[in-house]
């Protein structure tokens, strides 16, 4: 990959013998082997048996994950807050395995929309649960820096599963909790 960053660094007009410069290549590789590091992430081995028996039967609900990804589009960043929430059908899994979840798949080139999918999905599969949903709202450096050069723009997506798209109460109930007091 250092070599193509090197290439790209004279297609835009940059000398990399400059000092700035030199070490960029390298620098570049390593986050890179860092944003995309959710390819090589197992669920599995990343929940690591933090599933635990319960009879619950109340919202659980992680609001306000900080979430960073690359667009697919122009490889630039998006960023912004996932709320992931699930109702428990006997089994509730560690909350510090649910940011985990979401950092697995914003580790990825994304859409949101996808990324949105893709973590209701694992914690469907994960849990079994009644239901699952996740909204992720976040702002979009391809749209800030570049083409429309909307600074103030979100996007908001949801993915409802089970119960959060049948259940009217339980789907309002969800997004009253993440509305108040977030940010």
């Amino acid at each position: 990959m250092e070599h193509l960053i090197e290439e790209i660094l004279k297609q835009i007009g940059e000398d990399p013998s400059r000092e700035g410069l030199v070490k960029t290549p390298n620098r570049v590789k390593k986050a890179y082997d860092f944003l995309t590091s959710g390819y090589k992430a197992d669920i599995n081995q990343l929940v690591n048996g933090a599933i635990f028996e319960e009879s619950t039967t109340g919202m659980v609900l992680v609001r306000d994950i900080e979430m960073y990804s690359l667009c697919e589009h122009h490889l630039l960043p998006f960023y912004g807050r996932a709320h992931v929430a699930y109702i428990p059908n006997k089994k509730i899994i560690g909350i510090s395995k649910i940011p985990r979840i979401v950092d697995v798949f914003a580790r990825r080139l994304q859409v949101q929309e996808r990324l949105t999918d893709q973590i209701a999905q694992a914690i469907q599969e994960t849990l079994d649960p009644l239901g699952v949903g996740v909204v992720i709202k976040a702002k979009h450096l391809c749209m800030m820096m570049r083409g429309v050069e909307k600074q103030n723009s979100e996007l908001f997506t949801s993915s409802l599963l089970g119960v959060f798209k049948t259940d009217p109460t339980t789907r309002s109930e969800f997004l009253d909790l993440i509305r108040t007091g977030s940010h």
